[in-house]
């Protein structure tokens, strides 16, 4: 497989620029590396800029409403336990409107990966704060600036037990690429909050400004993303040091492992024909 191999003939409807891009070439990459084909993969998504990407990967496409792209990637997940399942999502989506699914499926620990289109702002509706755009910046709606503190997801997904949280850079396709390529080996729930610039209503945090603060913790000595205290202290970097790469990593059991669900065949594959379903139809008379 080449990443080609991945790319649908839908014309992107991006800004050019936009940090959506980088991470669709990403995306494409790593499926690729991962040998995977177009009808082994399910692209999920609610609603945004991020959401979008699916149509533009050859594989099968679940767009649902907003915020709610999570509890269908793992219904998928729990019924086709072969298929690779990819949640594309934006800060506003995910960690605004999804935030209960967010949290609450960290905790199932279903086997899905969740990309997170982070360009701190809601771009699809016209720049209004997110939850992750930071406290004082100006839009056009918080006209004073943002009072409230950001939400700090790394943290959030690490305190709840994410057993794999990471974060990227659209403009650094070539670690992105990787970090999806763990993220989806990875059993159980995995994290990628991508820092993705928005070149049309974020003004603050564009490439320049995170070139100048982003590192690789690959780079960091002694740094272990299996020490809990000391993934949870980078998470916590954001200003002046903004880390990146596999920040917290846990070996735990997925809920398909729980519940004994990876050895069995999709839904739709089961020999469903001699089930009585009388007893059930009783409990509707």
């Amino acid at each position: 497989m080449i990443p080609e191999d991945f790319k649908s003939s839908d014309p992107v409807a991006w800004c050019p620029g936009c940090g959506d891009f980088g991470i669709l070439n990403a995306v494409r990459k790593a499926l690729a590396i991962l040998e995977k084909k177009p009808r082994d993969v399910l692209m999920v998504s609610g609603i945004g800029q991020a959401a979008k990407l699916p149509h533009y990967i050859k594989a099968n496409c679940f767009n649902g409403l907003h915020g709610r792209g999570i509890p269908a990637a793992v219904a998928a997940k729990i019924v086709n336990p072969g298929l690779t399942v990819i949640v594309n999502t934006g800060d506003g989506d995910c960690y605004g409107e999804g935030g209960n699914h967010f949290i609450h499926n960290i905790r199932r620990n279903a086997d899905i990966t969740v990309i997170v289109h982070n360009n701190q702002i809601y771009g699809l509706t016209k720049g209004q704060a997110s939850p992750t755009t930071d406290s004082g910046y100006e839009t056009k709606i918080q006209a004073e600036g943002v009072v409230l503190e950001a939400l700090h997801p790394l943290e959030l997904a690490i305190a709840m037990g994410c057993g794999f949280v990471a974060r990227g850079y659209s403009a650094n396709s070539e670690q992105l690429t990787g970090l999806i390529v763990e993220a989806v080996k990875h059993r159980g729930f995995s994290l990628i909050d991508v820092l993705q610039p928005c070149v049309t209503y974020n003004k603050k945090n564009t490439y320049a400004w995170y070139n100048e603060r982003v590192y690789d913790l690959v780079k960091e000595p002694g740094f272990d993303p299996y020490d809990k205290a000391a993934a949870y202290r980078k998470a916590a970097e954001w200003g002046e040091k903004i880390p990146l790469g596999i920040i917290y990593r846990a070996d735990t059991l997925s809920y398909g492992q729980k519940r004994g669900l990876e050895d069995k065949p999709a839904l739709i594959e089961d020999d469903i024909r001699n089930i009585d379903i009388r007893g059930i139809l009783k409990d509707f008379d």
